[in-house]
């Protein structure tokens, strides 16, 4: 190669090094910021599980007087075509019967157990008398001003469109968001409603990442408004040291540094992207014990 075209390769990669460092740092300069219509410090994942029952309309009422920021939830249809909140499609783990949920009609839902596991904190419980899986219009009608992350758990259009309509129904688009890992349920569900913010999926996650780490995030535009991620780390906390190899702890140790990086969520939140974790409600019910 000669000096010439050396000196011009030099020149181009450092002036896309100076770009990319200086969008990263501004990215206003090319992108305009979205608008934050409310702003989510803490997430009360599936109503705050670790403190009453998963998804019930007894965990979302607790989650709020104490103070969480938005609740996140997770949706599934009927056979009557009602919208209910549940995590799961069967109903095995969390009301003992091997049912899914598609093949009752609503009035025909058995109630949750009294007692669940924590499925995402170890030997941990979850109790409460609220047993009733709710519909998604009961906690859009109680809790009008608290936005709400809605998990659409399977790949099913009508869900998709029903889900949508609630929104509208309920005058909730500026205070909803949803989507799911699934890269084509977050396409579905723009597609249906592109006034609902979306969240990545898993596969876009990936693609920020990539494009994060070889510089060229700056330049692309995004869509997507919520960043949610859960921490690698937290699969430490689920199972025993001894249990996991090496190369497992390696792998997650890997993922915790790749994934947790400051200037990548100080970059999206400059682009008026939120990054929000799902958590268990704990830490904001010990903050409310000592006030």
């Amino acid at each position: 190669m000669s000096s010439t075209a050396a000196f011009y390769l030099l020149s181009t990669l450092g002036g896309y090094l100076v770009t990319s460092f200086l969008l990263l740092k501004y990215p206003t300069l090319l992108h305009q910021r979205k608008k934050q219509r409310f702003l989510s410090k803490h997430i009360s994942h599936r109503g705050g599980a670790g403190e009453n029952l998963e998804n019930t309309m007894a965990a979302f009422q607790h989650a709020v007087t104490v103070g969480t920021d938005m609740l996140e939830l997770d949706c599934h249809i009927t056979k009557d075509e009602e919208v209910v909140v549940s995590h799961d499609e069967n109903l095995k783990r969390s009301t003992g019967v091997n049912v899914n949920i598609s093949d009752l009609k609503y009035c025909e839902l058995p109630p949750y157990l009294g007692k669940l596991d924590v499925s995402f904190q170890k030997a941990c419980q979850c109790e409460g008398k609220d047993n009733r899986i709710p519909l998604l219009k009961e906690v859009f009608e109680a809790f009008p001003n608290t936005p709400i992350n809605i998990d659409i758990k399977v790949n099913n259009n009508l869900l998709i469109k029903k889900v949508s309509e609630l929104v509208k129904e309920y005058r909730r688009e500026h205070i909803t968001v949803w989507g799911n890992a699934s890269y084509e349920i977050v396409e579905k569900c723009y597609k249906e409603n592109s006034e609902i913010p979306i969240l990545f999926s898993l596969q876009r996650v990936l693609l920020i990442l990539g494009l994060f780490f070889t510089g060229l995030l700056p330049f692309v535009p995004i869509r997507e408004q919520f960043f949610e991620i859960p921490m690698p780390s937290i699969i430490l906390k689920l199972k025993e040291p001894h249990t996991m190899s090496r190369s497992q702890k390696f792998l997650i140790w890997l993922s915790d540094i790749l994934l947790m990086r400051k200037a990548l969520f100080d970059h999206l939140t400059a682009r008026g992207i939120q990054v929000i974790e799902k958590e268990v409600l704990r830490s904001i019910q010990r903050k409310h014990d000592k006030t």
